[in-house]
C-alpha cells in the first residue's frame, strides 16, 4: 500500500472515531498540510464515503449518514470485540436472522491481519460455553427492526403470531419495549382491543405491520421487570403457594422475579423454631408445568418454609427429605 493510500485510510479511521475533526488536527495526525488533507477528503468522497464539511470557528470534517455502509477501520481490540460479540450472540440466540452473524463474522475474519487472527484463535481455543449452540430460534431481523421502530415512535402494530400450540393469528399491540432474556427476545406491551398486558416471543412472530395512530407508555414502566413478572404469573399446570422465612434478598437468591412473586405475610403456624423470631415471612407464589425441580431448590434455600399448596409438592418434598436422610445414614 502506497503512503497516500495508507494516509487516506488513516483519515477514514480518524473520522470514524466520531465528532468533528479540524483540518489542523487532521494535518498534524497525518503529517501533511491542510491542502493535502482536503485532497484526501475528496478521495473519500469519490469512494462514496459520506464526509461532510462543517463551517465555523470549530469547523472541519465529520462523517455523515450515507446510503451505504462505508469501509470500516477497526483497531486490534475493536476487531476482537466485534467478532467475540458476534460469536457469543449467535451462541446465545440473540443475533437476528439465520446466517447474518455467521456471514458478518466471516467477512471480518477474512481481512484480519495475521497477528489479530492468532489472538482470536487463542481466545476461541480457550473459550467454553455452558449452553448448546443454536439452542433457541433467532428472531427475524425485519421483525426486530420493525418492533424497535414501533417502540421508539409509539406506533401501534399488527403481529402475525403463532402461540405455543402453533395456532396462528393476528394480534394488535402497543409495544412498550424489547427484552432479551435467557437466549430469547420478547416484546411487551398492551393489546388495545382487549385492554390486557401481553408479552410475545419474537421468534414466533412471522410479520409486523404498522398501524395508524399512537399511544402513551405508562409512567415508570420497566419492560424487563414486566416480562419477568409475567413469567412468574403466567398460567401453568400447577399453582404453588409457599411461606418462607427470610429476607427478600435471601429468597430471591433462589427464586428470582421470573420464577416467583413475593409478598410479606404472617408467620406460618407451627413452623418450628428453626428460624429467628425477628426475621420476616414471605408468601411465594410460583406457577409451573412440573414440580420435580422445586424440592431441591427449596432445600438449597436453607430457610424454614411451609408448603400451602399443592399437596403433590408436599409429598415430593417429604420424599426428597427421606432420600437425603437415607443417604446420610448410609454414609
Amino acid at each position: 500500500m502506497s503512503r497516500p493510500v495508507g494516509r487516506v485510510l488513516t483519515l477514514l479511521e480518524l473520522l470514524q472515531s466520531g465528532g468533528t475533526r479540524t483540518v489542523a488536527e487532521l494535518a498534524d495526525r497525518l503529517g501533511v498540510d491542510g491542502r493535502t488533507v482536503r485532497r484526501y477528503v475528496d478521495q473519500l468522497i469519490d469512494l462514496d464515503v459520506p464526509v461532510e464539511s462543517v463551517r465555523g470557528r470549530y469547523g472541519g470534517y465529520r462523517l455523515a449518514p450515507g446510503t451505504a455502509l462505508p469501509p470500516l477501520m477497526f483497531g486490534d481490540d475493536e476487531a476482537l470485540a466485534v467478532l467475540l460479540g458476534l460469536i457469543a450472540g449467535r451462541r446465545a440466540g440473540l443475533t437476528p436472522g439465520d446466517t447474518a452473524s455467521e456471514t458478518a463474522a466471516a467477512k471480518i475474519r477474512r481481512v484480519l491481519p495475521a497477528r489479530i487472527a492468532r489472538r482470536l484463535d487463542t481466545v476461541l481455543d480457550s473459550l467454553a460455553f455452558t449452553g448448546e449452540p443454536g439452542a433457541f430460534a433467532a428472531p427475524d431481523a425485519e421483525v426486530l427492526l420493525a418492533l424497535a421502530d414501533a417502540v421508539r415512535h409509539r406506533r401501534p402494530v399488527s403481529l402475525r403470531y403463532a402461540d405455543r400450540k402453533g395456532r396462528r393469528g393476528d394480534r394488535t399491540l402497543h409495544a412498550y419495549g424489547l427484552v432479551a432474556h435467557a437466549g430469547r427476545w420478547y416484546v411487551t406491551g398492551t393489546d388495545p382491543e382487549i385492554e390486557e398486558d401481553r408479552t410475545f416471543r419474537l421468534d414466533r412472530i412471522a410479520a409486523v405491520r404498522p398501524l395508524p395512530g399512537s399511544f402513551e407508555v405508562p409512567d415508570g414502566l420497566d419492560p424487563a421487570d414486566r416480562v419477568l413478572t409475567g413469567f412468574a404469573e403466567a398460567a401453568y399446570r400447577y399453582e404453588v403457594t409457599l411461606r418462607i422465612q427470610g429476607t427478600v434478598e435471601q429468597v430471591r437468591a433462589r427464586l428470582p422475579v421470573g420464577i416467583a412473586s413475593l409478598a410479606e405475610c404472617a408467620p406460618a403456624e407451627g413452623a418450628g423454631e428453626e428460624g429467628r423470631a425477628d426475621e420476616p415471612w414471605l408468601r411465594a407464589e410460583v406457577r409451573a408445568e412440573r414440580l420435580d425441580w422445586l424440592p431441591p431448590l427449596l432445600a438449597s434455600l436453607d430457610r424454614p418454609f411451609v408448603v400451602e399448596r399443592p399437596d403433590e409438592l408436599l409429598e415430593l418434598v417429604t420424599a426428597l427429605a427421606d432420600r437425603l436422610a437415607s443417604f446420610a445414614r448410609r454414609t
